[in-house]
């Protein structure tokens, strides 16, 4: 099964049982925001999607928004949580250990920008996911790190979301 065909199997479902959107979005997130998983979860394809449907179907933004928000800043304290209890042996996860060079990048990005690293590293796919790794690894106070990470998910998922909704919304008018 290619992406795209699970994208449209995802958006269809939520089409058809509406009430279940908020908790698939908050899924979605989720698995978008968890190391590794997020490799094989094309949850931003659907999200943008399911942006579009909420503006056809009359779909609750806000309940939606929320969901996915709280699926995201989930997901990366798991990875958080992993990362601080299993320290250097997540290298040794693929991708991460196939790919050294992305470790140096990451630790550097993290050491260098602090919580900025957590909160942009949300909105450019490659960081997503490892970027709270290297926070876990490197033992950011979890204070910080969850200000950066509650604040970044909130504007992701409101990010990812509204211009669909804004476009959809536009076109029936």
């Amino acid at each position: 099964m290619n992406f795209q065909t699970m994208i449209d199997a995802v958006v269809l479902f939520v089409q058809e049982h509406q009430a279940w959107a908020p908790l698939i979005c908050g899924l979605l997130a989720f698995g978008e925001s968890l190391a590794v998983i997020s490799l094989i979860v094309p949850a931003t394809g659907i999200l943008l999607a399911v942006g579009v449907l909420i503006g056809t179907a009359g779909l609750d933004f806000w309940s939606i928004v929320a969901a996915s928000a709280v699926g995201a800043m989930l997901g990366d304290w798991v990875s958080y949580a992993l990362a601080r209890h299993y320290n250097y042996a997540v290298f040794k996860i693929w991708p991460l250990s196939r790919h050294p060079e992305m470790v140096e990048r990451g630790e550097n990005f993290v050491r260098k920008y602090g919580i900025l690293a957590i909160f942009f590293g949300r909105f450019f796919g490659p960081f997503r996911a490892v970027v709270p790794l290297f926070a876990g690894i490197f033992a950011m106070p979890l204070i910080p790190f969850q200000i950066a990470n509650i604040a970044s998910a909130i504007v992701w998922a409101f990010g990812i979301l509204a211009p669909g909704t804004g476009l959809a919304w536009f076109m029936n008018w």
